[in-house]
């Protein structure tokens, strides 16, 4: 985005009269702030079908111009990048998400869009036999799976716990912040923070000066849930914020997975319930995970790649479908947008191209709506 661009989007989601949904629809009609901007006092000349509250709603956005300078500044000085709804590295999985914020604040060196990604959710008030899950599963989902990105919530517990496993595997993570990026909360887990900016990242929607407030801890649980293939629940009571996670996921029609535990431990009966009602799926192992989610293993796919799926067992493929074949042997499992993303090719044309190659047995749509090669 231009910095135009990125005021003008910063003063547009700071419209408290616009839900998201409707800020999703007026980028989308216009193309974008600047447009909408341009035509703040008059909108229906750009969009005849506004009602009277969203042309109150976009008159005011000067009002927020001054702020979304700051920010930009802010953001400059500090190395953040401000990622729009419609940039390429804005998470994929998150923007098909009715509620996702039109702008993101990242900094780090983590790609939001690869290959896989895995939210890992829980109590605050960890035992040592959640300690353990973090530590053996995240261990062992690493040699499975190494190209893996763990995302959660910087919070005291299982967030931090599955933090600094991945760290201590290599992996990528990133922390999903309720507050903006001038502060860290809590500060006790600062120096994870700093170490996460050269192994993952810190992502929020929020700007500088944002308290860490209760509220926000509930509204950022969706971009956690997402920017994410899946969730899992490793401990929670009853009640928590990791069960909204859950629950919220399950609106995105993310898979969603627990680790049950003791029937009678306070921090396991939120997992055994979402198990019992069937809201989310059992879960022992990283090897359960991977083969519930479709997922192949490091090994496997590095046994296809070295037997490898040469063109001529595709004679008849068009150069586009013959891109989404290589795409998708790069990249084990995808979804459609995130596809979209990797080859460029417009998401209409993909749906049809990728039903003719399920038709002819190269590819199969697996859980979470992620399409994998076959052959």
């Amino acid at each position: 985005m231009t910095e135009q661009e990125i005021i003008y989007t910063i003063a547009l989601s700071r419209l408290p009269r616009l839900s998201l949904a409707a800020q999703h629809e007026l980028l989308s009609a216009a193309g974008s702030a600047t447009a909408l901007y341009e035509n703040r006092q008059d909108i229906r000349k750009l969009l005849p079908e506004a009602n009277d509250c969203v042309q109150e709603a976009l008159s005011q956005m000067d009002t927020q111009l001054h702020r979304a300078e700051e920010e930009l500044q802010f953001a400059q000085r500090g190395h953040i990048q401000c990622i729009g709804l419609n940039d390429a590295a804005y998470p994929a999985r998150l923007r098909e998400c009715a509620d996702a914020p039109i702008i993101l604040f990242y900094k780090g060196k983590a790609d939001l869009n690869a290959c896989h990604v895995l939210a890992m959710v829980g109590t605050r008030q960890i035992s040592d036999y959640g300690r353990d899950v973090c530590r053996h599963f995240v261990e062992e989902l690493a040699s499975l799976c190494p190209d893996i990105l763990i995302v959660s919530g910087l919070a005291y517990g299982v967030d931090i716990r599955c933090h600094r496993a991945a760290l201590e595997n290599n992996l990528s993570t990133v922390a999903v912040l309720a507050h903006g990026l001038d502060q860290i909360y809590p500060r006790n887990h600062r120096d994870d923070a700093i170490q996460m900016l050269e192994m993952g990242g810190l992502v929020t929607e929020f700007l500088s000066q944002t308290n860490p407030d209760k509220k926000n801890f509930v509204q950022r649980n969706r971009i956690v849930a997402g920017m994410s293939d899946a969730t899992i629940v490793v401990e929670s009571a009853a009640k928590g914020g990791s069960l909204i996670t859950a629950d919220m996921a399950a609106g995105y029609h993310r898979d969603v997975f627990a680790f049950p535990g003791r029937v009678y431990d306070t921090y396991s009966v939120g997992c055994n319930q979402l198990i019992r009602k069937n809201k989310a799926s059992l879960l022992t192992s990283a090897e359960d995970f991977m083969e519930a989610m479709g997922w192949e293993t490091a090994e496997a796919r590095t046994e296809k790649l070295s037997e490898g799926v040469q063109q001529e067992l595709f004679p008849d493929l068009t150069a586009d479908e013959r891109l989404v074949v290589e795409t998708l042997r790069n990249c084990d499992g995808m979804q459609v947008n995130l596809l979209a993303q990797k080859t460029g090719l417009p998401v209409s044309a993909l749906t049809s191209m990728l039903f003719s190659l399920e038709m002819s047995g190269i590819v199969a749509m697996k859980s979470g709506g992620t399409y994998r090669l076959l052959r």
